[in-house]
């Protein structure tokens, strides 16, 4: 099982870690296994991309993964934990990255950040990294984790850190990006008159919602992981994932202030639409009731009665007319005092 696509789709690689350095050469798993039983201060570290039951199966049985773990592994679509299978930890993650849109207040209604799951099995002398959805971020850790030694020597442990730190670092990456767009939409909000504003918020708040809580969860994981005992007794690299905690809580608590930025422009826009809607009531209840003056006198000059008023005088029609057109502008004037025109 060395470093290629698979047939069943699966980008597979296997790699064994020797005190502080990466061995050269990729392995096939069997033996990749056996060097580590061999020597106990090495490790392997075998990752898959969306892996088929049949292919992770030979992965699960070298290292002796539990069914349930395997299970929640293969099908994905879990919320962030960490479990304990008699030695192997099971850390279950969230990652996020920002779709390619131009323009983040568009018309289109695709999501703006994807997500995707990293699963992580770890136990003495392996770790086994299960990737579903987009991770590409991922790709570098294995090369910045070979040019620092001092970090390796840590083993496993070492490369639960990286994960993790480089998962909250893209958190907060994606969460400076909704950020900026945020203060876009607000400043719309503000200033523009735009008649999309209130689905484009919409959007960013549902952006954020989901954003949250693939986030959020993974604090009681970190806070575990963080304890020296949960990490054998490591206390560097304990150190290093309470770091990784610190930036985690930032994240959490900047996506909650969004969130609160973002329903206070929901509420504005909302009520720019009520005061809209309002307006144009208000304007059209004014033009009718200064219409409704002429249709007035016209139904009664044009009923047949024989007694029309002043219909024998001959100022009647044009002093008819004239107290028509004042009274229709004494009411333009009202409703203009009013601000309802």
């Amino acid at each position: 099982m060395t470093g290629h696509d698979t047939p069943s789709g699966a980008v597979v690689t296997c790699a064994l870690y020797e005190p502080g350095r990466q061995r050269p050469e990729l392995l096939p798993l069997h033996r990749a296994v056996a060097a580590v039983r061999a020597k106990r201060d090495r490790f392997v570290w075998v990752g898959l991309h969306a892996p088929r039951a049949g292919r992770f199966q030979s992965v699960a049985d070298a290292f002796d993964l539990h069914p349930l773990a395997v299970e929640d592994a293969l099908h994905a679509h879990q919320r962030p934990k960490l479990e304990r299978y008699g030695s192997t930890l099971f850390l279950v993650l969230k990652s996020a990255v920002v779709a390619q849109h131009d323009d983040i207040l568009s018309d289109t209604e695709d999501d703006l950040v994807a997500s995707g799951e990293v699963m992580v099995f770890m136990g003495e002398g392996f770790i086994v990294v299960v990737r579903h959805g987009p991770s590409s971020h991922l790709v570098g850790v294995r090369k910045r984790l070979g040019a620092r030694p001092e970090l390796l020597a840590h083993g496993a442990a070492a490369v639960l850190w990286a994960l993790t730190s480089t998962l909250v670092d893209q958190y907060l990456e994606v969460v400076q990006w909704l950020a900026a767009r945020v203060d876009q939409a607000e400043a719309d909000t503000y200033t523009a008159e735009r008649g999309r504003d209130i689905g484009r918020i919409y959007q960013l708040k549902r952006e954020l919602l989901n954003l949250r809580r693939a986030v959020a969860p993974l604090e009681a994981p970190l806070r575990q992981l963080a304890d020296p005992q949960m990490s054998g007794g490591d206390t560097a690299i304990a150190h290093a994932l309470r770091d990784v905690l610190g930036r985690h809580t930032h994240a959490t608590e900047q996506i909650t202030a969004l969130v609160h930025i973002v329903d206070a422009n929901l509420s504005l826009a909302l009520a720019r639409t009520r005061e809209q809607q309002n307006d144009g009531l208000r304007r059209i209840s004014a033009i009718a009731a200064i219409i409704a003056v002429p249709v007035m006198v016209a139904g009664v000059y044009g009923m047949n009665f024989v007694h029309v008023p002043e219909h024998r005088w001959v100022f009647g029609y044009p002093l008819v007319i004239g107290a028509t057109v004042l009274a229709c502008s004494l009411i333009y004037r009202a409703f203009r005092r009013r601000h309802w025109l």
